[in-house]
C-alpha cells in the first residue's frame, strides 16, 4: 500500500440520480494506491455551483474521473482553474448543452417530482441507465434503485435544474490543457458515438475506448473492466505528475 502522504489525490464525480456507490469497484481497486475522494453533487441547482464546492473542497491538484452529469461538472472545473486537474476522464458524457427536446423532457420529470411522483420518474429512468440484456438484473436494478433513493427527490430536482441550465461546453474543448480519456458503453442509451468522437475530434491528444455489450452504467456494468482502465490510465496513461 502507497503512504498516504503520498497517494495522489482522484476526484470521483457523479451523475444524476447516483451516489458514490456506483464507483464500488472502482474504490475496492483503487483505494491502496490513490486518495479517492467523492465529489458533492447535490447541494447546488446549477452547475457552475457544483464546479465551485469541487474547487473548495478538493486539493490543489488532482485527477478528475467523472461520470455524466459530473462531466458537465468537470468542463466547468477546467474552464475555471484548469492548472488544478492533472487528468481527466470521462465515462458516458457529452459536451453540448440540452436541446428543447431534452428540455421539456426533464421539465416532466420535474414536474412528476413535484406532483409526488419521484418513485415514477426513477423506473421511467432506469431502462435508458443499462444495457438493454441487463434490465432483468435484480441485483443491478436494486443498486441503482437504492441510489436514487438515497439520491431523493430534493437532491434530483436540483440535478434537474443544473443540467437543465448547463452551458454548451463544446467551444472549450480544444483549450483543455491535460491528459484525457473518454470511456463509452456500445449500448449507452444517452450519450451517443458522435457524442464522443465530437469531444475526441475537439480536445487534443484524447482518447477513446468503447466498452463493448455495455450501457451508461459503465462502471457498474463492467466493473472490472473499468477498473483495470482507471488503473492502466492513472499508472501509466499520458500523465505528466
Amino acid at each position: 500500500m502507497t503512504d498516504a502522504r503520498q497517494r495522489p489525490a482522484v476526484v470521483l464525480a457523479s451523475g444524476q440520480l447516483l451516489t458514490a456507490a456506483c464507483w464500488t469497484p472502482q474504490i475496492e481497486a483503487l483505494s491502496s494506491d490513490y486518495d479517492l475522494r467523492i465529489a458533492d453533487h447535490g447541494r447546488d441547482d446549477t452547475i457552475g455551483g457544483m464546479a465551485a464546492r469541487l474547487l473548495a473542497e478538493m486539493p490543489d491538484r488532482f485527477d478528475l474521473v467523472t461520470h455524466a452529469m459530473g462531466g458537465f461538472v468537470a468542463f466547468e472545473v477546467l474552464r475555471r482553474a484548469p492548472q488544478r486537474v492533472r487528468s481527466l476522464v470521462l465515462f458516458s458524457t457529452l459536451a453540448p448543452a440540452d436541446l428543447p427536446a431534452q428540455t421539456e423532457r426533464r421539465q416532466g420529470y420535474i414536474r412528476l417530482v413535484e406532483a409526488g411522483r419521484f418513485d415514477q420518474v426513477v423506473e421511467e429512468r432506469v431502462p435508458i441507465l443499462l444495457h438493454p440484456a441487463r434490465r432483468e438484473d435484480e441485483m443491478l436494478l436494486g443498486i441503482v434503485r437504492r441510489m436514487a433513493r438515497e439520491t431523493g427527490a430534493e437532491r434530483f430536482l436540483r440535478q434537474q435544474r443544473a443540467i437543465m441550465t448547463r452551458p454548451d461546453s463544446r467551444p472549450g474543448l480544444a483549450a483543455i490543457p491535460c491528459p484525457t480519456l473518454l470511456v463509452w458503453g456500445r449500448q449507452d442509451g444517452i450519450a451517443t458515438e458522435a457524442h464522443q468522437h465530437e469531444m475526441l475530434a475537439a480536445i487534443p491528444g484524447c482518447r477513446l475506448t468503447v466498452i463493448e455489450d455495455c450501457g451508461h452504467l459503465v462502471t457498474l456494468e463492467k466493473p472490472a473492466t473499468a477498473s483495470k482502465l482507471l488503473a492502466g490510465w492513472l499508472g501509466h496513461g499520458a500523465i505528466s505528475r
